[in-house]
């Protein structure tokens, strides 16, 4: 194959990555406007295609899948993420923000692998040996089967890679990554979109799994190109809160398992420690007293129910217009709910500051909470409180109907595990429902349901 090298200036959009000829101030694919970059890049351009004839070709029945085997962590909350384990030539990216603990859950997963015998390469780029020893040391890490490799040159990177023999090859981070045929800084869009497409090509051919760290902006998406997100097989975000000790692990992609499920870690001193029953987490501060506005419900994140405690605070308006704050639910969602409560039910919103809150920083969107936030405001705004051992369960209609929730067997479940003694869940769900030491009081409308609690 005949390769000629030649020097360009093109420009590139931050957000998707596509290339451009010249300046222009709206993207042509994603429509992002002044997001294009210039950079200074060596395109390498082919003149002649050599065909290989080698290349298999075989019906989709006779594929075997029989060598497919993955790697366990044994980090439950980990592997569930994942899809249940870890496949040879996958790529995963994970993205979160500064100081939340990704390096400290890969080096964690690291010595995981480690101690079952798996060769694992930890790229630095971030972090020198010393440094990183240090980190491994604080978290009572050994690193038998860890090697460290401290450069950040793409192909020096994959050279070190390909003459061992790695099983898993952790990235960090990718935006430290760059390669020397670009004369582009590194963390720029060119050298984040071919130091990745490199990593995991090597990783294709030579049959590792492979890590890599992506940094994000401010809006909580990973930096570079969106293409970085669409190459790799499993999209991962570290989410949590400083204020907050609990760390959340969530799939925003995966082509292995489902996107659905929730890995639930603690940051402690010693690391990352996982959390086996999350309800009891999120319900640590509630006491045994009622108190107005205050509410629990379950929630399900993949196959796992877990309860949550939502509160609301109901005060007479000292301006014009009436102050709407949610933490933890979408706003617009409850600007709906409390026209719901006003036109259906009576209640006087207009003239009432409302501010509802999910205890433990916890960010829901099921339609589920619908039934809880409002029996939660209706309490705090007539200073009734509901009584400690009764959950709600509902998704509320426009028209103040309550509708049907999935999985609702796993979720009253959960409910009785943890103490409750009442559900009142959605009439349409009764059929689905066995009664076991658990009251059960079926709903259709929401003015029934206050009727019941509030009497």
């Amino acid at each position: 194959m005949i390769q000629k090298k030649k020097t360009k200036t093109a420009y590139y959009c931050s957000q998707c990555g596509a290339e451009h000829p010249r300046w222009q101030g709206q993207c042509k694919e994603c429509n992002e406007w002044n997001s294009l970059v210039e950079e200074r890049v060596v395109n390498t351009k082919r003149i002649a295609l050599n065909l290989d004839n080698t290349i298999r070709q075989c019906l989709l029945p006779d594929i075997s899948t029989q060598n497919l085997k993955g790697y366990h962590s044994n980090i439950k909350e980990f592997d569930r993420v994942l899809g249940g384990q870890l496949l040879p030539g996958s790529a995963i990216l994970i993205g979160g923000e500064p100081g939340i603990g990704k390096s400290t859950l890969l080096l964690q997963a690291a010595e995981a692998y480690s101690i079952q015998g798996i060769n694992v390469a930890y790229v630095s780029g971030e972090e020198s040996p010393a440094q990183l020893k240090q980190r491994a040391q604080r978290l009572n890490i050994n690193g038998e089967n860890i090697t460290v490799i401290n450069a950040t040159v793409l192909e020096d990177i994959i050279n070190i890679i390909s003459n061992g023999k790695y099983q898993i090859v952790l990235i960090d981070s990718i935006q430290t990554t760059s390669s020397s045929s670009l004369d582009s800084p590194p963390g720029t869009v060119a050298q984040i979109r071919e130091s990745a497409y490199q990593l995991i090509l090597q990783a294709r051919s030579k049959n590792y799994a492979l890590f890599m760290v992506g940094h994000v902006t401010k809006d909580g998406n990973v930096a570079g190109p969106k293409l970085l997100e669409h190459m790799v097989d499993t999209v991962i975000y570290f989410e949590g809160d400083n204020s907050h000790l609990y760390r959340i692990l969530r799939a925003t992609k995966n082509r292995f398992g489902s996107v659905s499920e929730i890995g639930l870690f603690e940051m402690m001193t010693e690391g990352l420690i996982e959390v086996t029953n999350p309800s009891s987490l999120f319900l640590t501060d509630r006491d045994n007293n009622a108190r107005t506005g205050s509410v629990v419900t379950a929630i399900c994140e993949g196959q796992r129910p877990i309860l949550v405690e939502i509160q609301a605070l109901v005060t007479p308006t000292n301006y014009g217009t009436p102050q709407r704050v949610a933490g933890g639910i979408d706003n617009k969602r409850l600007a709906l709910l409390l026209a719901i409560l006003e036109k259906k039910c009576g209640y006087p919103m207009g003239n009432n500051d409302v501010f509802v809150s999910v205890a433990g920083g916890l960010k829901l969107t099921e339609p589920v909470i619908d039934l809880p936030v409002m029996a939660a405001i209706v309490s705090s705004l007539l200073n009734k409180a509901i009584d400690n051992d009764v959950i709600l369960i509902g998704e509320v209609g426009l028209s103040g109907e309550v509708r049907g929730v999935t999985m609702i067997e796993q979720r009253i479940k959960e409910a009785k595990n943890m103490g409750f003694t009442t559900v009142i869940a959605p009439e349409s769900n009764s059929d689905r429902i066995v009664s076991d030491k658990i009251k059960i009081i079926s709903t259709s409308q929401l003015q029934q349901a206050l009727d019941i609690l509030f009497n």
